[in-house]
């Protein structure tokens, strides 16, 4: 499915689906949070270390399905496949942006 996004989130879906992690300050503000699985990754660091052990453990894929926008809020559906129990699963991406790249993105 083709669905237009922002170029930080679409290059945070192609690091996410295994581009190289280093793109990760392409993506995200210096000092942006991601909540996922009651965790919160602050930092280009934290954010590289997250994706890279989400990626051993899962071994995942994301689609991106939808997306709705208001502001500098995106609202992004994505189906998610890989190495873990009720595969595959749709989350929402909630992303903030400032400047252009990911501030806070919400998964859930």
């Amino acid at each position: 499915m083709n669905i237009q996004l922002p170029d930080s989130i679409a290059a945070f879906f192609e690091v996410s689906n295994g581009a190289d992690a280093l793109a990760v300050e392409r993506c995200f503000t210096e000092t942006a949070v991601v909540h996922d699985e009651s965790h919160a990754h602050q930092g280009h660091e934290s954010i590289r270390a997250w994706l890279r052990e989400a990626q051993r453990k899962y071994a995942y894929t994301v689609e991106p399905l939808a997306v709705a926008q208001q502001d500098s809020t995106f609202k992004v559906r994505a189906r998610v496949s890989g190495n873990f129990p009720g595969s595959p699963v749709e989350l929402d991406h909630v992303y903030e942006l400032t400047s252009g790249r990911i501030d806070v993105l919400k998964i859930g």
